[in-house]
C-alpha cells in the first residue's frame, strides 16, 4: 500500500506536492501529531541561547516546512530522470572531487542531513562515468519501510551499500583499479561507550561519528566536507570542502573535528534546513 501511495504521489507536479506539503503534512506534523516538538524547540534552544525564543520559534517553523518540502521532494525525485534532478541538486565542484578520486583511487565525503539529504545520490551525475559513487547506509528496523527508501535511493546512478559491508567494497573497488567517491551521513549520534570525539558543537558536549575519517586513513583516500545551502524552496547547492588530502598525515580525531567545526558554520548560515527531530544532543560523555 505504502508503495502504491509514493508511486501514485510521485507523478504528480512538484507543485502540488509543495501545495501539500504546506497545507496538510505541516499542519498535521506541528498542530496535530505535534512531530518531537518539545525535541526541536529543546534542541534548538540548547544551541542558540543568544536567540530570542520568537527567533527559536521561527527557526522551527521554517525547519518544519523544510522537513515536509524533503518528504514530498524525495518522493518526486523517486521517478525523475538524472537530467531533471541536476537542475535542482547543484554539486558546484564536483571535477576537484572527480580529478582527486581518479588521481588516489578514492575519496570520502562527509555528509549531514542538510536540505534534501535524500537527493545526494544525484552527485553521481557529476561525475565522469569510470567514477563510481557508493552511499553507505543503515538498514532501517521497519523492513518495508527500508525496502522502499532503498528503491528510491537506487534510482539514481550511485550505489548504495550497507554499512557493514561497505570495507569489503571498497577493498574490491581498489583491487580493481575502479576509483571510487564513498558518501555517508557523518551527523548522527555515536553511543557514549564507542565515542573517541567530543566535541562543543553547537554550544553542547557531542558526541561524533568517527568512520569517515577511519575509512579516510585506513586507505589514504582525500577526504571532503559537503557543504550544502538551499537559495529557494526545491532547490540546492553543495560545495565539497576539503578537509585532508594526505588523511594519514594528520593526527587521530583531527578529520572528524574539521569536519564538526564545518558543518557547524553551516548550520549556522541555514540552521532551519538542518534535521532538528534528531535527539543528536541524548547522550553526554561517560566518566571513566
Amino acid at each position: 500500500m505504502l508503495r502504491l501511495i509514493v508511486s501514485i504521489l510521485s507523478r504528480l507536479p512538484l507543485s502540488v506536492l509543495y501545495f501539500f506539503a504546506d497545507w496538510l503534512i505541516y499542519p498535521l506534523m506541528m498542530y496535530v501529531v505535534r512531530y518531537r516538538r518539545r525535541l526541536v524547540a529543546k534542541n534548538l534552544r540548547l544551541s542558540f541561547p543568544d536567540k530570542t525564543a520568537a527567533e527559536r520559534r521561527q527557526i522551527a517553523r521554517d525547519f518544519y516546512h523544510q522537513f515536509c518540502y524533503t518528504l514530498v521532494e524525495t518522493i518526486y525525485g523517486s521517478r525523475r530522470t538524472n537530467d531533471e534532478l541536476r537542475e535542482r541538486e547543484l554539486f558546484e565542484n564536483a571535477e576537484t572531487v572527480n580529478r582527486a578520486a581518479k588521481e588516489y583511487g578514492g575519496c570520502i565525503v562527509m555528509m549531514a542531513h542538510m536540505g534534501n539529504w535524500e537527493w545526494k545520490a544525484s552527485c553521481q551525475n557529476w561525475f565522469d562515468p569510470e567514477v563510481t559513487e557508493l552511499n553507505i547506509y543503515r538498514k532501517l528496523k521497519n523492513e518495508k519501510m527500508d525496502t522502499l527508501m532503498l528503491d528510491i535511493r537506487s534510482k539514481r546512478d550511485g550505489l548504495c551499500v550497507e554499512k557493514q559491508r561497505i570495507l569489503r567494497e571498497m577493498v574490491r573497488y581498489r583491487a580493481a583499479k575502479k576509483p571510487i567517491v564513498v558518501g555517508l551521513i557523518a551527523d548522527q549520534k555515536p553511543r557514549p561507550e564507542v565515542t573517541r570525539t567530543w566535541l562543543t558543537f553547537l554550544n553542547q558536549e557531542t558526541g561524533f561519528l568517527d568512520g569517515g575519517e577511519m575509512l579516510a586513513k585506513k586507505f589514504n583516500y582525500p577526504v571532503f566536507a559537503l557543504h550544502v545551502r538551499r537559495p529557494k524552496r526545491g532547490y540546492y547547492v553543495s560545495r565539497f570542502d576539503l578537509i585532508s588530502m594526505t588523511p594519514q598525515d594528520t593526527r587521530d580525531g583531527e578529520i572528524t573535528t574539521a569536519y564538526a567545526r564545518l558543518l557547524e558554520k553551516n548550520i549556522l548560515e541555514q540552521p532551519e534546513i538542518w534535521l532538528w527531530t534528531h535527539n543528536r544532543f541524548k547522550w553526554k560523555r561517560q566518566n571513566d
